[in-house]
């Protein structure tokens, strides 16, 4: 009779401190902004981000609802279906104010930084001209568009993509006849606390070379208020 198969059980990563870091520069947030919401000192926050001290379960519940996350963010292991998307019965939706059309194609699991999205962009839809932190990938899957990046324009064709950082002003149009479709990721957080869409973009004044004939409205999905590329 054989022995049976012996299957090590990963560890689960224990490390609170690097996953309230990172949660709370996703949103932006600083120490003393964290700890006014939680109800902690800036002191203790700091070692806790550190490793240095253990939260209580009542100080991290707290954390937890500064952040926009429940408990288990901490402490559960993302599962593997749980990042998976199907092109069949994958939801699209659309941003009020804006024409393109969105599919979402990321998670959200404790320590991402990555969102990813593909979007449908109608023919004429021009978008304002923005920054803001983190990066962003752009890849044409059909179509073309028009990108500008730092008052440099440049012609995107189907296979073509772009790399930048988000502080670097930029914009984009679908000047054709026809809808272009697009992969876009990026480490902007466009969905915060509670699932709400963000609004850390910041216009760049028009002077600075927005596209012309550009439409109000916003590009990726970040924010019913304020545009991105």
């Amino acid at each position: 009779m054989s022995s049976p198969t012996i299957r090590a059980t990963p560890e689960v990563d224990t490390r609170i401190g690097v996953l309230i870091r990172a949660r709370r520069r996703q949103l932006g947030l600083t120490l003393q902004q964290l700890g006014e919401a939680a109800g902690l000192s800036v002191g203790y926050l700091s070692q806790v981000e550190r490793d240095n001290a253990t939260p209580t379960l009542g100080s991290l519940a707290g954390i937890a609802r500064a952040l926009g996350v429940g408990l288990d963010y901490f402490v559960s292991q993302p599962r593997a279906e749980d990042g998976l998307t199907r092109a069949e019965s994958r939801p699209q939706f659309s941003i009020a104010g804006s024409p393109i059309v969105y599919e979402r194609l990321g998670t959200e699991f404790p320590g991402s930084q990555l969102s990813s999205f593909l979007l449908t962009v109608p023919p004429g839809y021009a978008s304002e001209t923005v920054s803001h932190e983190g990066e962003e990938m752009i890849y044409v899957l059909e179509g073309s568009i028009t990108q500008y990046l730092d008052g440099e324009e440049m012609e995107m064709k189907a296979g073509d993509s772009l790399h930048y950082r988000g502080n670097t002003p930029h914009a984009w149009k679908n000047g054709t006849d026809s809808p272009a479709r697009l992969l876009w990721t990026g480490t902007l957080t466009v969905f915060g606390a509670n699932g709400q869409a963000t609004n850390r973009i910041e216009l760049v004044s028009p002077d600075k070379g927005s596209p012309k004939g550009s439409r109000s409205g916003t590009g990726s999905p970040t924010s019913k208020t304020k545009s991105n590329s």
